[in-house]
């Protein structure tokens, strides 16, 4: 008995007998919160930092594409070796301390393509964080019988508080200085990262499968290539929107207000997502977000009045969130539980790439055609709903 105590206490991670589940759970929300404040700044007014360096709609496009590219090359390495050595938590830590330093060297950048490379060296250090960090949820939080989405809101409201901090900011801060403000909340969210405790270690006994045992899996093929067309639909949004609205004449207050609506209506969804109707099956949630983008899309390309802009903004909530929520549940069920964070980096990857492509191809589109542009992101939102269907079978065989 003496031993089998001390046995489990030689499994138990540093700190894990410390932290209830609540604990747990608490400062996992406190880092989403983080991180989030990191996207609430970055998403609307980096292209606003570019614009005021000098770059056109095309050179925006290349610079936002470029990086997303180079983690095809590092996020799988840096993901394989954190579920090999069991060290999600550290992973995230040097991650996320990294990417300070990064962008703040990449704050002193002039020129296309000095910010462009200081650009893909800060994408380096900062895109394997998101799916370490999903891939630490999904594996500890089932763990600890708590779901995934009541934690994961907080960094939808945190976002939410961000973009409208922001755009208070961007009406008084000059454009050329925003980028200091990113620094900041990346700053925000290594503090966050201290605060992870690490995970709970696998089983001994328990034989690693290989990596490219998910590449053979068809299901997962279908969630990843699905997820990967209905997310890179919003790259003229998140690209190009605070720009076009800027050209309309709205302030920053204005432009955060409406980014943060859809992910009020967001938070909602995944506050209530544990207790969701039957009916909203993993599959059906990214059926949804597809549909959903289709049309939101195809009303922006109308260059809307004012007044309908929040309702389409609302959408939101089922584009990405919707989305969201049945990929990262479609990708756990199918990956083996060793292969979380591998998983997750694969699922990166795609919605990199593909929203890479969509993003240069946005730039070139919002050059000519400004806010027309909109239509062409029906095309992947469309396909991305065409896959939900028809594999809806072979996924309920493979989960």
């Amino acid at each position: 008995m003496t031993h089998d105590r001390r046995k489990r206490a030689t499994l138990a991670p540093p700190g894990a007998a410390k932290l209830s589940t609540g604990a747990f759970a608490l400062r996992l929300s406190i880092y989403y919160a983080a991180l989030c404040l990191v996207f609430g700044v970055h998403m609307p007014f980096f292209p606003v930092w570019l614009d005021a360096k000098g770059l056109d709609g095309r050179q925006i496009g290349l610079v936002l594409a470029l990086p997303m590219i180079v983690r095809v090359l590092t996020v799988p390495f840096i993901a394989r070796e954190a579920d090999r050595r069991n060290a999600l938590q550290r992973a995230i830590l040097v991650a996320s301390l990294a990417s300070v330093v990064a962008y703040a060297a990449l704050g002193f950048a002039n020129g296309a393509a000095a910010i462009t490379l200081g650009f893909i060296v800060a994408s380096i250090a900062f895109t394997p964080i998101m799916p370490l960090t999903e891939a630490y949820a999904l594996h500890e939080l089932p763990r600890r019988g708590r779901a995934y989405g009541p934690v994961r809101l907080w960094g939808s409201v945190s976002f939410v508080f961000a973009t409208i901090g922001a755009g208070v900011l961007a009406d008084i801060v000059a454009p050329g200085q925003l980028i200091w403000v990113i620094v900041a909340m990346l700053a925000c969210n290594a503090l966050g990262a201290f605060g992870l405790s690490p995970a709970e270690p696998h089983p001994p006994a328990e034989e690693a499968p290989r990596a490219s045992a998910i590449l053979r899996n068809s299901g997962f093929i279908a969630v990843v290539t699905a997820a990967g067309l209905i997310q890179a639909s919003h790259a003229m949004f998140y690209g190009f929107s605070t720009l076009d609205w800027k050209a309309s004449g709205f302030g920053g207050v204005t432009i955060g207000i409406l980014w943060s609506i859809g992910v009020v209506v967001e938070i909602i969804l995944f506050a209530l997502s544990a207790r969701l109707p039957p009916i909203f099956t993993l599959a059906n949630l990214l059926l949804i977000g597809a549909v959903a983008g289709v049309l939101r899309w195809s009303v922006m390309a109308t260059s809307p009045d004012f007044w309908m802009l929040p309702f389409l903004q609302a959408l939101h909530a089922l584009t990405y969130g919707a989305t969201h929520l049945g990929t990262v549940g479609l990708v756990t069920r199918i990956a083996p539980r060793r292969l979380g964070a591998t998983a997750q980096s694969y699922l990166s990857i795609v919605l990199g790439l593909s929203m890479a492509v969509a993003t240069s191809i946005s730039g070139a589109l919002f050059e000519a055609y400004g806010s027309l542009s909109y239509a062409a992101m029906v095309i992947p939102a469309g396909a991305g709903a065409a896959i939900a269907i028809f594999a809806r079978p072979l996924w309920r065989a493979k989960t």
